[in-house]
């Protein structure tokens, strides 16, 4: 069949689903960009707050109105949403022909042709806790062995199908969670941490490197975590030095760094590593000690700043990323105004700020979500208006530097227009780099070219091309 996919959510999700794309084509379906055309759709969907899930719900509504209208034969629902609320989703939208939860994706084939295991209901409990008595016992309560979680973790031997670009791509280098973050379901949607090996990893990118990617971004819900499962004391660092060897690749990122596991091996491996980009995606949550504890999360403004101290010390360029929540339940002015001393005393490159989403299954659920939704909105106004002079001040000390960009393609504004990022950009999250002074037929996707910033626009820098040095 010709296969239409779907794909929400954040960079883990979206290599779950390319993997998925990988076994359906090997299943002989032919995968479509066209809806219109396809004859099943699998929708791939993200969980993790309100607004995500009411995303995926209209998506997948969307796509059963084309199964219910006779346009597609089979509609499939997989991810953080159909783990979460399976039984919901066959009862409320009977359009769905399976359901796959965040532990199944290898039966995709069988989901798609009919038959096997597929929307078989899950090992784990999954309602819609519409009250603080239902609320789960969540993986912190449940002794290890009782735990009926997903345990899949794909390999360097898996089919994939790349949807980026193809000169970037990221690699889940572990799957799950052992934290207990009260605001997060992570750990029950995806299980406990388990990292995959590191000759998987190695090999696996030997292989995306030979098909022309040149930017890795390893990702997992806490990267500086890898191998600790495992009883591998400085596995990341290791890691590092051998992927740096890897020829054809020009850059590694690291993605989703816990404040706690970031050990000086890892620095020093940043540091040596001349293809490890220097950019630490640091997602602290708040500067509050009173909202950290509550949130059950590690530090405070004094251990925090000990640590970007010690960052920068190893790392004098880096590039520093973090995102915050606002309106978690108790949050007080006091704790908004020692946020934003915290923010305008760091200065960090990059900065995301989330209102707080009261998500049954999490242990806040049982708190009293007691900030009102304007005030959140607010609060969070209030900081990303701090972030948006210090990122005008930041770009204007970069004018004049010479830097090396790696080109993404045309502005989807323009074709005429190309675009790329610096070392201290991720893509999709960041902002980029746009090139004046130059001919667009000349830089081609995924070339490192230098450049020099001649401008900055908002969040976004402006560089013309220099001669190639030789």
């Amino acid at each position: 069949m010709k296969i239409g996919f779907v794909s929400l959510g954040c960079p883990k999700n979206l290599v779950d689903g390319e993997v998925m794309l990988g076994l359906a084509r090997e299943a002989g379906h032919e995968i479509t960009a066209d809806a219109g055309e396809a004859e099943a759709i699998v929708v791939n969907t993200c969980a993790f707050i309100d607004r995500a899930k009411e995303e995926s719900i209209d998506a997948i509504l969307e796509m059963a109105r084309l199964r219910r209208d006779g346009q597609v034969r089979r509609l499939v629902v997989t991810g953080c949403l159909a783990e979460r609320y399976r039984d919901e989703l066959r009862r409320e939208i009977p359009e769905i022909d399976a359901v796959l939860g965040t532990g199944e994706v290898p039966a995709i084939v069988g989901a798609l042709d009919g038959n096997g295991a597929a929307g078989a209901p899950t090992a784990v409990p999954v309602t819609l806790y519409r009250s603080k008595q239902q609320l789960p016992p969540t993986p912190a309560d449940v002794p290890p062995a009782e735990r009926e979680t997903p345990t899949y973790l794909y390999d360097a031997s898996t089919p994939r199908l790349l949807t980026t670009p193809r000169h970037y791509a990221y690699v889940k280098i572990a799957e799950g969670c052992d934290y207990t973050c009260a605001f997060c379901i992570i750990p029950t949607l995806r299980g406990q941490y388990r990292s995959r090996t590191e000759d998987s990893i190695v090999a696996e990118a030997e292989q995306l490197a030979a098909r022309g990617v040149r930017e890795l971004l390893l990702i997992s819900q806490d990267t500086t975590f890898y191998g600790i499962d495992r009883g591998e004391r400085g596995a990341l660092a290791r890691l590092l030095r051998r992927l740096n060897g890897i020829d054809g690749l020009a850059w590694i990122r690291l993605l989703y760094l816990y404040p706690t596991t970031i050990t000086d091996d890892v620095l020093d491996a940043m540091a040596e590593c001349d293809k490890v980009c220097r950019y630490i995606d640091l997602p602290l949550q708040h500067a509050s000690a009173a909202v950290l504890r509550r949130m059950r999360r590690p530090g405070n403004r004094r251990t925090y700043d000990a640590l970007l101290d010690r960052i920068r010390r190893r790392l004098p360029d880096v590039t520093l990323r973090t995102t915050f929540i606002v309106g978690f339940p108790g949050e007080t002015e006091q704790d908004v105004d020692e946020l934003v001393s915290f923010v305008r005393d760091t200065e960090f490159d990059h900065v995301g700020v989330f209102t707080y989403s009261h998500e049954e299954g999490t242990r806040a659920w049982a708190m009293d979500d007691d900030v009102p939704a304007r005030v959140k909105r607010a609060r969070r106004d209030r900081v990303m208006r701090l972030q948006r002079r210090i990122v005008a001040r930041l770009g204007r000390q970069r004018v004049g530097r010479d830097v090396h960009v790696m080109v993404d393609g045309p502005s989807p504004e323009s074709e005429l227009v190309m675009t790329g990022r610096v070392e201290g950009q991720a893509p999709d999250i960041d902002s980029i780099v746009y090139f004046t002074d130059c001919d667009p037929t000349a830089l081609t996707p995924g070339a490192l070219v230098p450049a020099r910033i001649v401008g900055a626009q908002g969040y976004d820098l402006i560089a013309r091309p220099l001669p190639s040095r030789t």
